[in-house]
């Protein structure tokens, strides 16, 4: 790169994209910016007279998949290499608190190892990229907000900031304000819609930059498309913009995605978190008139799910295996413990004594609890040889077991006999997300919906075991073989039995 090539690329951000840098994502051909994205990055990236950028605050909000990461990356590269000239300081933030290097940050990486002129400039790590020449740097930087104090840098790129939603990432973000001593300096946001009440930090800058109080009203874009307010340029849209965005590709995502992921994700639009869990016409998909209950069966493998609680809520056990024939799973057995005021629930003699006379019954391959409410009764039955599985109601676990449980119903991967309670709960149950993950919850405290819990820990453990081999299911479900247990109480059984 001689002093001319570079003078000229100083004036024109879109040749030195066109000249300079290559898409890695496509055998190392030229990008091609599509037409909003070329506007931004011209209006946002263009020197004024006095040789500074013209906004310290740029905002790139569309729906996902829309190359916000590339804009991201292209970005920091043309400040960082044409712009600053020497000692320039670059840092790119992750959207996931845990992660220390994010997207943006391998986007550089890779682009410069695609582009012929800048392959053999810098020398890239696992946090940081340097250009020995001008002994500038762009860092890939963790939620640390104290480690950033002081930072004096030219350019910061923010992916997804609709998930930094704890007060250690808003003092990071305070942190990182573009400092007043840097002639060239800007902080970049690339991000879809968040979480009404939750991300607001993304809340507050997005209303910033539509000059607007209320993002369920937004104001009309203007003819550019892009929103200006003192200081700040903001590219805001809800439809897609990508050439590659079809509406194949849309169909496929409103197909697969929940309701309110599709408008926070694909639309742009802030959702509040929480939505219904699934399409009763889904559920009503997977229930089959001629199935019953499976009373025992000694050589049917079954996965049970337990959701306990000793005061005013329901405790489920359910009772899922997979049908190798169909390639589903399908509910077997399901008992409610409704405990009151006067007769609290004894774990011992129903809990304990229930799962027991299942072990009986049933070829029995987990039986999933979370520990909270079941540590005495789940020693007591791991000594009595039944396999306890812990499943602590954590995030990850809970999203795991919910979207197992949602792909099961919305693609009829389900079997379920007729029963009107579990419909029930089904019907009150509801989706609820946060920037970490998602699980079943439920809208009011009333609802009952401890089956539904204990049905998605069940169905992920039959799920995940469905290589097993199992025998062939008779409609009525009624295969005794063996004795029922003398202890058997017809009382404490459901009606169904």
């Amino acid at each position: 790169m001689n002093a001319t090539q570079v003078r000229h690329w100083r004036r024109d951000p879109i040749a030195f994209v066109s000249d300079v840098l290559r898409d890695p994502d496509s055998d190392g051909r030229p990008f091609e910016l599509y037409a909003e994205e070329e506007a931004f990055l011209r209006e946002a990236l263009t020197l004024t007279p006095g040789g500074s950028l013209p906004y310290s605050e740029l905002l790139y909000s569309a729906p996902k998949k829309s190359g916000k990461t590339a804009i991201g990356a292209i970005s920091m590269l043309y400040v960082i290499v044409a712009l600053c000239g020497r000692y320039a300081e670059g840092y790119c933030l992750a959207n996931d608190e845990e992660q220390a290097q994010g997207r943006v940050f391998q986007a550089c990486g890779k682009i410069i190892e695609c582009s012929p002129l800048l392959k053999d400039s810098a020398k890239i790590t696992q946090s940081v990229i340097e250009f020995p020449a001008t002994r500038s740097t762009i860092t890939a930087l963790a939620s640390d907000y104290a480690g950033s104090a002081g930072s004096n840098a030219n350019f910061t790129v923010f992916d997804e900031l609709w998930a930094f939603t704890s007060e250690r990432t808003r003092r990071l973000w305070d942190e990182l304000t573009p400092p007043p001593t840097r002639r060239v300096t800007a902080r970049l946001t690339v991000t879809y819609a968040g979480f009404t009440g939750e991300s607001a930090l993304l809340e507050d800058l997005l209303k910033r930059g539509l000059g607007t109080p209320d993002l369920n009203k937004e104001p009309e874009p203007p003819p550019s498309k892009l929103f200006i307010q003192p200081g700040m340029l903001t590219f805001h849209t809800h439809k897609p913009v990508a050439p590659w965005q079809t509406q194949e590709w849309l169909d496929n995502m409103r197909r697969t995605m929940r309701a309110s992921a599709y408008l926070r994700m694909i639309e742009n639009r802030f959702t509040s978190g929480e939505s219904e869990f699934v399409d009763m016409l889904w559920w009503d998909a997977c229930v089959q008139s001629d199935l019953r209950p499976v009373f025992s069966d000694l050589r049917l493998p079954v996965w049970f799910g337990v959701d306990a609680s000793t005061k005013k809520d329901s405790t489920a056990i359910v009772g899922c295996t997979y049908d190798n024939e169909s390639k589903r799973v399908r509910l077997v057995y399901h008992r409610v413990f409704q405990p009151t005021k006067d007769a609290p629930l004894d774990f011992e003699f129903a809990i304990e004594g229930t799962l027991l006379e299942l072990r009986d019954r049933f070829r029995m391959r987990e039986v999933r609890y979370d520990p909270w409410q079941m540590v005495s009764s789940a020693q007591r039955l791991k000594n009595a040889g039944l396999p306890m599985v812990e499943f602590p109601q954590s995030l990850p676990n809970l999203t795991e077991a919910s979207q197992n449980l949602y792909d099961l119903i919305k693609g009829t991967g389900l079997l379920v006999y007729p029963d009107a309670d579990i419909r029930l709960a089904i019907s009150r149950a509801v989706a609820k997300e946060s920037s970490r993950g998602w699980r079943i919850g439920k809208e009011k405290q009333t609802h009952k919906i401890d089956v539904v819990v204990a049905l998605a820990q069940a169905a992920l453990g039959a799920a995940k075991g469905g290589t097993q081999s199992i025998s062939s299911f008779a409609n009525d479900g009624l295969m005794v073989s063996r004795p029922i247990h003398p202890e058997f109480v017809p009382s404490r059984w459901p009606s169904q039995f």
